[in-house]
């Protein structure tokens, strides 16, 4: 074994590169050694649906157009093709009958013919048939085309016979005479000279009109093209990137003013309206995580003020007897809350525990923790004797302290406000159904706000609150079988109504 060949049997083998033709080959024998996108390039693919859908269809319309131009034109094409034999044999006739006894010999009356190119003459005048010109017997009778009268069905279907019929197939043709006098004159002509003129009519036809409808239709796909589907990609790439991302920067729609224009406006608006709501549940979804951290913490804290709650109960201060009531309540609901916050960060609330109650206790009650005061923001109460509703009173207390909090702290942020604001609550039953309306006098709400005041974190203050007061009320006011409103707002004031079973 010589040196050269013991060093390659110890060192692997390396192929050398391949280069040119042959690398591209290689390539696309093993597509999987490519970058991705060139994989992508490389992989055949089906036409697009509607592209070729499109292509398609124009062909086929533009075939169809070209059909409807043809079928006429050679109908057209034979008629005069036998008008010009008939007319050339008129002229023959009238030469011949200007021979003294329209004596005619056979030498010239075979040119006569020839130069026609019929195979006899026929005049019709007053019911007497004359034999002008006359050719030797034929193999097959001839077939009769009186241009005199004919429908249109007949015109049409004449030269698709002269076409497909018998080589021996002769016309006998009748028309009215336009340079003498008679009833009609008659030619008989053989069909094969015109059968090849309309053939090679029908071919030069044919080839005009699928140039025309060629251009015509390649110039309506473009157009559509440029129009429709180009469009209709973009609205489609919009679309895709947005599923797998819709974080991803937003295609700006284009300033077109027709359909085309408003889908992608549309889009656009909705794309943004589903990364607001998508917003607005990772807000929550973060939310629930940090209630979740501090819960335990929360629900510990209040356990102590509960505790810290019964040893005042033995307190002999009217002060604190007055009060004590008040605070246990506010207690007993914050660790009640604090118990299902996590059923909320689940977009779940309890199912309402129904009972029969006071509709003015419990306004009483939620307006002593909404911090409605006489020498503050006032409460006024229109309410019937014993109404009543059935509704859950812990839910129902925070629906009424929500309405009437955000509506004291409307009236107090008020900068241009020189008196004292004031609440006022009614209601009426009707139709098994206990409608409750809170007005105040504050300053109103915003327009551009008005119609997402109940969307999760949707508020009129800018410096305090969640925007999640009115979410949550209208969500137990739903769970009860009824609902919560904006009824009516402007610069005088603002009435939210809410209906509960009675």
């Amino acid at each position: 074994m010589t040196e050269r060949n013991a060093i390659e049997t110890r060192l692997p083998t390396r192929p050398r590169e391949e280069t040119g033709l042959a690398a591209r080959l290689q390539a696309v024998r093993m597509p999987e050694l490519l970058p991705p996108v060139w994989r992508e390039r490389l992989t055949p693919r089906a036409p697009d649906g509607l592209s070729s859908r499109l292509l398609l269809l124009t062909v086929a319309f533009t075939l169809a157009v070209a059909a409807l131009i043809i079928v006429p034109s050679a109908a057209s094409f034979q008629e005069r093709w036998l008008m010009d034999r008939l007319q050339a044999a008129e002229l023959a006739s009238v030469g011949v009958e200007a021979l003294p006894y329209s004596a005619v010999e056979d030498s010239t009356a075979e040119q006569l013919l020839s130069i026609g190119g019929v195979q006899s003459v026929v005049v019709g005048e007053q019911g007497v048939r004359r034999l002008l010109l006359q050719a030797p017997n034929l193999p097959r009778a001839p077939e009769l085309i009186d241009l005199r009268q004919r429908n249109v069905g007949a015109r049409l279907l004449d030269p698709w016979k002269t076409l497909f019929g018998h080589p021996d197939r002769s016309l006998r043709v009748q028309a009215k005479p336009r340079y003498r006098s008679g009833d009609f004159i008659e030619i008989l002509a053989p069909a094969q000279p015109l059968k090849l003129e309309l053939k090679s009519f029908l071919l030069n036809s044919l080839t005009m009109s699928l140039l025309i409808a060629v251009v015509a239709g390649g110039l309506l796909y473009a157009s559509l093209s440029y129009l429709v589907l180009a469009p209709l990609r973009r609205v489609t790439r919009s679309i895709e990137r947005f599923a797998a991302d819709p974080e991803s920067p937003a295609e700006t729609p284009s300033d077109r003013h027709d359909e085309i224009g408003r889908v992608e406006r549309e889009l656009a608006r909705m794309q943004e309206e589903v990364r607001q709501s998508l917003r607005s549940r990772a807000r929550l979804v973060a939310l629930g995580e940090a209630v979740a951290k501090i819960n335990h913490d929360l629900r510990n804290m209040l356990t102590s003020a509960q505790m810290a709650s019964e040893r005042l109960s033995s307190s002999s201060d009217p002060l604190v007897a007055k009060a004590l009531p008040r605070l246990e309540r506010a207690l007993g609901r914050a660790a009640a809350l604090a118990r299902n916050v996590l059923e909320y960060g689940k977009s779940e609330e309890a199912a309402p525990q129904r009972q029969k109650m006071l509709l003015a206790r419990a306004v009483a009650v939620a307006a002593e923790d909404a911090g409605l005061e006489d020498d503050g923001v006032r409460l006024i109460r229109d309410l019937p004797a014993r109404l009543t509703v059935n509704a859950d009173s812990d839910q129902l207390h925070r629906i009424l302290v929500n309405l009437m909090r955000n509506a004291r702290q409307a009236i107090e942020s008020d900068p241009a406000r020189e008196k004292k604001g004031r609440i006022t609550v009614r209601a009426e039953a009707r139709d098994g159904m206990v409608a409750v309306r809170i007005t105040d006098d504050g300053p109103g709400i915003p327009e551009r706000l008005a119609g997402r005041l109940f969307e999760a974190f949707v508020s009129g203050r800018a410096s305090e609150g969640t925007g999640l007061g009115l979410t949550i009320s209208r969500e137990l006011a739903a769970n009860h079988g009824g609902e919560l409103r904006l009824l009516h707002t402007s610069p005088e004031g603002t009435t939210f109504e809410l209906r509960l079973p009675a």
